[in-house]
């Protein structure tokens, strides 16, 4: 058996046309690309706008800046995501106050929203982990009843659906990450921020640009968050594939819980949810020593992620007050990502399975049961 590598960029002949008219064109900014790419992508995802950054981070920070947060208002969100999620509420010299996540789906916990939300409170931010939406009608209505706006931290979950209607449109504006391993690539660095509010989309057209209203003339302070053109006309052809990609993402998923349930914990799909399984995370005592079992077969795996954000040094450092998160740590100590990509053959997935079986028959006591 070959390599089989936890996720996979596919570069074809489609793409390799598309930067190849880019480069014909010698227009690298600003151009026809990104253009057509933000109306395809505020189509697809059924928002009004969309407006292309050059990171998922960028977009998180602009949104959050579009919405009025400053210094001393707090930010909620999940400790269990990666660092991004957080520190564009830093960087506005806000503070990330953490709130606890559901134990099954990994999502933010809807309830401890309501014991963390407080007057100086100016946003939250559920984000969609691994590819699965969270709760987002009960954090929208303890959300409306403070008069908070809703940023979903949608870089893991494109194409995913909540009750049947894609993610991004629910909240005043959702952020997404088109970085080398999303389920939509623009082979790089890219973002993108999907809203319905003009207001928002007018703000962040302009901060994303140097705050410019026509080429030389600067209303606002703003920064060079754009994303170039051969990232869009890359994203543009990759977006033409999403969906059947979600389709063999889900495909996997489904054979990967048939062989692994009674072995170890496989991820939860909620009933309200079309989970797209940006990775496929399992959770078993021994983690560590499974992946390095794997690794050994030639099996690449991750861990997303072995250092929740609330005991980040950063954030100790900072010295921004937190809790104790006994999920986040619990599942941080316990999660594998397998490998997860539309190329995989059902041989190699049937292989990654019988491995892990394997390696559970061997080590009695590996199996995680809930709590």
């Amino acid at each position: 058996m070959n390599k089989i590598s936890l996720s996979h960029i596919h570069i074809d002949e489609q793409i390799q046309s598309a930067v190849q008219s880019v480069l014909d064109s010698k227009t690298f900014v600003n151009g026809d690309c990104v253009k057509q790419f933000e109306k395809e992508l505020a189509k697809y995802f059924n928002t009004k706008y969309a407006v292309c950054t050059s990171s998922g981070t960028s977009s998180i920070f602009l949104s959050l800046k579009a919405l009025g947060v400053s210094s001393n208002d707090n930010v909620l969100c999940p400790s269990m995501s990666f660092i991004a999620t957080a520190t564009p509420v830093m960087h506005l010299n806000a503070i990330p106050k953490f709130v606890e996540i559901n134990e099954k789906n990994y999502t933010i916990n809807p309830s401890e929203i309501s014991k963390k939300i407080d007057n100086k409170t100016k946003a939250i931010i559920p984000v969609h982990l691994y590819g699965q939406p969270a709760d987002l009608d009960s954090i929208i209505e303890t959300a409306d009843t403070h008069n908070v706006p809703i940023l979903e931290d949608a870089c893991q979950a494109h194409g995913a659906k909540y009750k049947n209607e894609k993610i991004g449109g629910k909240g005043k504006v959702a952020c997404l990450s088109f970085y080398p391993s999303k389920n939509l690539t623009v082979c790089g660095d890219g973002g993108c921020i999907l809203t319905n509010d003009e207001d928002v989309y007018q703000k962040v057209k302009m901060l994303r640009d140097h705050g410019r209203t026509t080429k030389y003339e600067h209303d606002i302070l703003g920064y060079n968050f754009r994303l170039g053109e051969i990232g869009a006309a890359i994203g543009l052809s990759n977006l033409t594939k999403l969906d059947d990609n979600n389709s063999k993402r889900r495909k996997i998923a489904k054979i990967y819980n048939e062989n692994l349930s009674n072995y170890c914990i496989t991820p939860l799909e909620e009933e309200y949810s079309f989970h797209v399984f940006h990775m496929y995370v399992i959770r078993t005592n021994y983690r560590d020593k499974l992946k390095e079992f794997l690794a050994k077969s030639e099996i690449y795996t991750g861990i997303h992620y072995p250092i929740p954000i609330h005991r980040q040094p950063v954030i100790q450092n900072m010295d921004i007050p937190t809790e104790q998160m006994k999920i986040s740590d619990q599942i941080s100590d316990t999660a594998l990502s397998l490998p997860m990509h539309p190329y995989l053959t059902d041989e190699e997935v049937d292989y990654v399975c019988q491995k892990v079986k394997e390696f559970v028959k061997e080590n009695p006591g590996t199996k995680l049961e809930l709590t």
